[in-house]
């Protein structure tokens, strides 16, 4: 292999949820831990009593290894994943975490396992989103949805997942007695999993949502059928996603985690690992030279070839 060719896909990701009963999520976490340890596996994973959440990373035979441990658990024998690959190690330590919930909403009398809206397939989302009468709701965050959304999606504008429901509860649309059909997606399914529910909770007869999330869709239909606008935001290195679920043109703010195109990085506010045109504002001059001795040890610690700690991305969600 030449010094200019592109070294192999080395790295295996595998993204996974699955609501399902686990009660006794609390002694799963130990033997979990130390298996993807033991297999040079990082990322994170979170057990709850309403299933499992995460993504992991690490050699091919190592994720292999953690999931063939997951599916000999009679409940998780259909747990589903996504893989990705990956050049570098996506994460740099392992978490098993326990959690009250696999993704937080904060609605305690909520239970995806019981009810949930009706799955969507990608190749049949397009039809549905063709119907005038079908209200289309973006479920994820305000910094993933600037980046790229489907056309015609309302955008709660939500900082995070739990502020859905009070910004559902305030849609005046939504509180008649005559319930329109909505239709909610997010990146990988799971947070419309709670969505959905929330809504079937509330009365809605016909709520819907995409089947494998964004990601999916973008992995199976093509772009000149799509009606996909812009890119979709993830949680790991890659930062953005288009069609084919090819790595897009997105940076990373560390100190905020607004996804940043070029404009921004150009930008006089854009100091690399210290600030960007939208918390340049936001930080005290003390927390700016945190920052910068932060991405001082970061750039260090690369120059030695090294990972610092200091760099990993904030946590994931589906």
């Amino acid at each position: 292999m030449s010094p200019t060719d592109t070294p192999p896909a080395r790295y295996l990701t595998a993204a996974l949820y699955k609501f399902v009963d686990l009660p006794d999520y609390q002694a799963l976490r130990q033997p979990l831990q130390a298996l993807c340890e033991a297999n040079q596996v990082k990322g994170t994973l979170l057990l709850a009593s309403e299933g499992i959440n995460g993504t992991i990373a690490g050699p091919e035979v190592g994720v292999r290894a953690v999931l063939a441990h997951l599916h000999a658990d009679p409940r998780l024998a259909t747990l589903q994943h996504k893989e990705a690959w990956a050049n570098k190690p996506p994460f740099l330590r392992m978490k098993v975490r326990l959690k009250k919930e696999i993704v937080t909403l904060r609605v305690p009398e909520l239970d995806p396992n019981k009810t949930v809206g009706q799955y969507v397939k990608p190749q049949d989302w397009n039809a549905l989103l063709a119907d005038p009468s079908v209200v289309l709701i973006d479920t994820r965050n305000d910094y993933e949805v600037v980046i790229g959304t489907f056309k015609g999606a309302i955008n709660p504008n939500i900082k995070t997942f739990t502020e859905l429901p009070a910004w559902l509860d305030a849609q005046p649309e939504l509180q008649g007695p005559k319930k329109p059909k909505v239709a909610m997606f997010c990146t990988g399914g799971i947070r419309c999993e709670k969505s959905t529910a929330l809504m079937k909770m509330h009365g809605f007869d016909e709520v819907y949502h995409l089947e494998g999330g964004i990601l999916k869709y973008l992995e199976e239909i093509p772009p000149e059928q799509s009606t996909w606008e812009g890119e979709c935001f993830v949680f790991d290195e890659r930062v953005s996603v288009g069609h084919g679920l090819q790595p897009g043109p997105y940076g990373l703010c560390r100190s905020c985690r607004w996804p940043l195109s070029a404009e921004d990085k150009a930008s006089p506010h854009y100091v690399k690992g210290v600030s960007c045109p939208q918390c340049h504002d936001k930080r005290t001059p003390e927390e700016k030279a945190h920052l910068a001795e932060r991405q001082r040890q970061v750039e260090l610690a690369e120059a030695r070839g090294e990972v610092h700690v200091g760099a990993r991305l904030h946590d994931h969600g589906h």
